[in-house]
């Protein structure tokens, strides 16, 4: 029996042109992630996707969409938002590796200071960031997660199915290639 609120293992908003979207376009696996910055466990699967991504660079495109869990990790709305503000200005994927690569910093403070690190307007980010500039579009990626039945972070889905492994190198290798024959 199926009811209205069944969890469902398929992407249910398409890829589109206003992803944040990094390798080939014409990739044959795309694998589309909801993260949460502040997340240790999007921390473990972001490096290992780095990996993949430079293990099957002709193969894979990553799909980067927020899905902060506020009531757990209070500066992940925060990041979202300072990663926006990046993304505006084409720095998108510099802010998100920053972000990542500096969990355990994303105070007020300290993303200022990340901001500042590459070469970002300070004060117009901050202002951004304040006025919650961006989001619009992380409630949209956060939706599009629900629709999807995205209930954690970090949740991947690999060609449009949701991919319930374990997130480590050797797993992720092995689902990608698998995608790649299907």
């Amino acid at each position: 029996m199926t009811t209205p609120l069944q969890v469902t293992a398929r992407l249910r908003t398409p890829v589109t042109e206003h992803d944040h979207v990094r390798g080939p376009t014409d990739a044959p696996v795309t694998i589309v992630e909801y993260g949460d910055y502040q997340c240790p466990f999007c921390g473990q699967a972001h490096a290992s996707l780095q990996e993949v991504l430079r293990e099957r660079a002709d193969t894979v495109r990553l799909v980067y969409r927020h899905f902060p869990i506020a009531n757990l990790h209070p500066y992940a709305e925060m990041a979202a938002e300072a990663a926006e503000a990046a993304g505006r200005r084409g720095r998108f994927w510099e802010m998100h590796d920053w972000l990542y690569e500096h969990q355990e910093q994303l105070d007020r403070v300290h993303l200022m200071l990340g901001v500042e690190q590459l070469g970002l307007p300070v004060n117009e980010v901050d202002a951004e960031i304040g006025r919650h500039a961006g989001g619009d579009r992380i409630r949209h990626d956060f939706v599009s997660g629900i629709r999807s039945g995205v209930d954690a972070s970090p949740t991947l889905f690999v060609n449009d199915t949701r991919h319930d492994g374990d997130f480590d190198l050797a797993t992720l290798l092995a689902t990608v290639d698998a995608a790649t024959t299907t």
